[in-house]
């Protein structure tokens, strides 16, 4: 690949929002991320420092998860991406699934917008729509809880 246009990705990749950015074109593949996806080496003087900090925000993070799992009592199906949430295929049209609605796997359940692609989320198991735990039209994070399923 051509370093002009590797440059030209990374000034677009400052220039924008967008965290990470993979572009194929034939054989040859690059990645271009904000942040590394290989941890530094620190010096070995600063190895016990981030070992020591690292625990703390992980049992932050972990309470907060506890709070919801009880709520939600079931199949949990989980954004695979990051994008918006539409319940329906288009603006004012009736939604893919609602509350006690029965569902079998391969059922589109909603549909998740990233980057102007729709991205279809389908239903990995049979059961009844409990809960939507998301609202129409709401930014969703990765593995972030969207449907419980009894």
């Amino acid at each position: 690949m051509d370093i002009r246009k590797v440059k030209k990705l990374i000034e677009l990749l400052e220039a924008s929002d967008i965290a990470e950015i993979e572009i194929h074109e034939g054989e040859e593949s690059v990645r271009i991320s904000r942040h590394g996806t290989l941890p530094p080496t620190p010096p070995p003087a600063a190895a016990p420092a981030p070992v020591a900090a690292a625990p703390a925000p992980a049992a932050a993070a972990a309470e907060p998860a506890e709070e919801k799992e009880p709520e939600m009592e079931g199949h949990v199906i989980r954004s695979p991406m990051v994008g918006t949430f539409y319940r329906a295929p288009t603006p004012g049209a009736k939604p893919f699934v609602t509350e006690g609605q029965s569902v079998k796997p391969g059922d589109t359940l909603c549909i998740i917008e990233a980057m102007k692609i729709l991205n279809q989320i389908e239903s990995d198991t049979a059961g009844v729509v409990k809960r939507i735990l998301v609202e129409n039209g709401q930014p969703v994070e990765y593995n972030q809880p969207l449907f419980v399923i009894e």
